[in-house]
């Protein structure tokens, strides 16, 4: 088959319900072979009624986001004539972190969760796809945080459990089972709190999803 460029990339993802969330090429982090690695999360708004609709939805059994993850992106792959890598399923576990920020489209906020230039901090990345081969990508996004200047993200957390420093997991949680919190129903107050998350068209019941898995 011809190697796909970035818009027959773009169309096969969005297709499947993803949407691509950076790139990376020729980078020292790739894995051997791979010359191009494309990052992938969920296509928004209208993600999470078309993922609630799925067989690994309405199973039961465990990991219903990853195992969908798994097959999609896998029948991506085998489509495209690409190798995917999931942030799951380790050890081994892939660098995603640092695939997102060499992206040039994720950065650090200043509660030191990534950053996202379109996602915000609802950022979540569901596999990548690698290639053999160099495809072109657009220029690095700038960091949405320069430019945001009351920092709502910093003062959202009522446990102060975000910083830069550290990630106070045991604050956190134990926030989460106090009366009025609506994290568990409504998403990370820090993460709502960004306002590039706040277009980004993610629901809250997605975000009710992933912090019960947290909890």
């Amino acid at each position: 088959m011809t190697a796909p460029a970035l818009p027959q990339i773009a169309e096969a993802a969005q297709a499947a319900g993803l949407d691509i969330f950076g790139g990376v090429a020729n980078a020292d982090s790739l894995p051997p072979g791979i010359a191009t690695l494309i990052l992938l999360g969920p296509l928004e708004p209208g993600f999470w009624p078309r993922f609630t609709a799925t067989p690994e939805y309405g199973d039961g059994r465990p990991d219903p986001l990853d195992r969908w993850s798994s097959r999609v992106i896998g029948a991506l792959a085998a489509q495209l004539g690409a190798r995917a890598f999931f942030p799951f399923g380790g050890p081994p576990w892939q660098p995603f972190t640092g695939w997102a920020r060499d992206s040039g489209r994720a950065h650090i906020s200043p509660v030191g969760l990534l950053v996202h230039d379109s996602a915000g901090l609802m950022i979540s990345y569901r596999g990548a796809l690698g290639f053999a081969h160099a495809i072109d990508l657009p220029s690095p996004a700038p960091n949405p945080c320069t430019s945001c200047a009351d920092r709502p993200c910093l003062t959202a957390c009522p446990v102060d459990a975000l910083s830069p420093q550290d990630y106070d997991v045991a604050a956190c949680k134990a926030d989460l089972e106090r009366t009025g919190n609506d994290c568990l129903t409504r998403g990370c107050a820090v993460r709502r709190a960004c306002p590039v998350s706040r277009t980004h068209g993610r629901v809250e019941s997605q975000s009710a999803f992933h912090m019960r898995a947290f909890q």
